[in-house]
């Protein structure tokens, strides 16, 4: 019944598509305006909007506005981003970013829009090493996150690699001092960040109590970021910070990549005493990357990403994540997995994430059109967690253009549901959907 639902979803959006889509175009150009003859030095728009139809099932005893909800459809913004990039001599580039997330029918009217990135960068040795801050997603730990949403496979990312999102920084940016380059290979970046105050953090942390940590109340020390990658064949650029989540055959890319995230006192726990002692906050990451193409001439290639991540947030300490949850609150019958679409999504434990897909020749629906189905999956041990959390999902992305400016994906995700035991531990009593539709336009 419930995969009866999903393919409704999916097909009366998708019979609406190909009439507005199947007309070919010119690829698309970028809107630039340069400064010098040979175009080296200029300012480039670039602007991306992520459209959202879902339906969703919804965790035990959720509600929206304390009315008990058990299924829901919905639309909304998931991401609309502008981005200006100024290279304005050989020397200097500045880079701003303005948008918003997660705009849905419970959000806020007439608020929600702001600076994502803002900076200034110097190079200083050819491309081995520039410098550069202001409020930046230029840090370490993983390709994917700082990955480029308007190239991701899976319809979102693996939200789980932005460890301190909500808590620490702004969605992944954070005021920065960066270094970055690329030696021969290999390809680095390093920063000391200055996080934001957990008091202004919007992710609702749990509370601090003998059984679980939280976040420190006082003033945020620096945060030391890093990640470094190996190319073993074709390179990739480090204009900006934010990598690729697939070529589409368009490069021949392996990577091996290793990252960290350090944050002296972040962390708070209690002691038996009733003092608070306060703890580093430690998260390691290593993965590799595949975009290969398998026939030129055909335009198909294989992407495959792999992860192992260490986050460490202390005692137990385990958070929910729901992306734009259509539930507001719940009652009590509800789930350790709270409202909504949410499930254990970060915490203390060891993380493992991998998706592959694979692009399809052209020619499929419109004139340059392709397909890529994909599948992915995350499974955590969680401190916290008596049993592992896995969430799967799979889903097929249709290029309408043959590129990420103009895409129509469809998924469809399992995510498990928690409750406590007899003996109080915390395990799965089942699994709940939801299918997503997403519209991607970006130039």
């Amino acid at each position: 019944m419930k995969l009866l639902k999903y393919s409704l979803v999916f097909f009366s959006f998708y019979l609406i598509t190909p009439t507005a889509f199947a007309a070919d175009s010119n690829k698309t150009k970028k809107v630039q305006f340069n400064l010098n003859d040979d175009g080296s030095h200029y300012i480039r728009l670039m602007g991306l909007g992520q459209y959202w139809l879902r339906y969703t099932d919804m965790n035990p005893g959720s509600m929206i506005y304390n009315t008990p909800v058990n299924q829901y459809t919905d639309m909304g913004i998931r991401r609309l981003r502008f981005h200006l990039l100024a290279q304005i001599n050989d020397y200097v580039l500045f880079y701003a970013q303005f948008g918003l997330n997660n705009f849905g029918f419970n959000s806020q009217q007439f608020q929600g829009a702001f600076f994502h990135d803002a900076l200034g960068e110097i190079k200083v040795i050819d491309d081995k090493l520039s410098i550069g801050g202001g409020l930046t997603a230029w840090s370490g730990l993983s390709r994917y996150s700082t990955l480029g949403v308007g190239s991701i496979m899976s319809l979102d990312a693996p939200l789980y690699q932005h460890t301190t999102a909500g808590l620490y920084d702004q969605f992944i940016r954070r005021f920065t001092i960066y270094g970055k380059g690329q030696i021969a290979k290999l390809d680095y970046r390093v920063g000391v960040s200055f996080p934001f105050a957990s008091q202004v953090a919007t992710a609702g942390y749990p509370a601090i109590t003998f059984l679980n940590s939280s976040l420190s109340t006082l003033p945020p020390k620096p945060q030391l970021n890093g990640y470094l990658k190996y190319q073993l064949f074709e390179h990739e650029s480090n204009k900006l910070p934010y990598n690729a989540g697939t070529y589409l055959g368009r490069k021949k890319m392996f990577t091996i990549g290793a990252g960290y995230t350090l944050q002296e006192a972040a962390i708070a726990e209690l002691e038996v005493s009733g003092d608070t002692s306060y703890h580093t906050m430690v998260h390691l990451a290593t993965d590799v990357f595949l975009d290969l193409p398998i026939n030129r001439e055909k335009m198909t290639a294989l992407t495959w990403y792999a992860a192992y991540h260490y986050l460490y947030y202390g005692k137990n300490f385990v958070l929910n994540g729901g992306v734009m949850n259509p539930a507001t609150g719940v009652n009590a019958n509800a789930s350790i997995n709270g409202a909504g679409n949410a499930f254990p999504m970060r915490g203390t434990g060891d993380f493992f994430y991998t998706q592959l897909g694979y692009v399809f020749g052209q020619k499929i629906i419109s004139k340059k059109g392709r397909l890529q189905p994909y599948v992915a999956t995350q499974i955590v041990d969680f401190q916290a967690l008596s049993e592992p959390m896995v969430m799967y999902e799979s889903g097929i992305n249709w290029f309408i253009n043959g590129d990420h400016s103009s895409k129509l994906s469809f998924n469809v995700q399992q995510r498990p549901v928690y409750f406590l035991n007899a003996n109080a531990d915390a395990v799965v009593s089942h699994y709940r959907g939801m299918a997503q539709m997403q519209l991607q336009v970006s130039f």
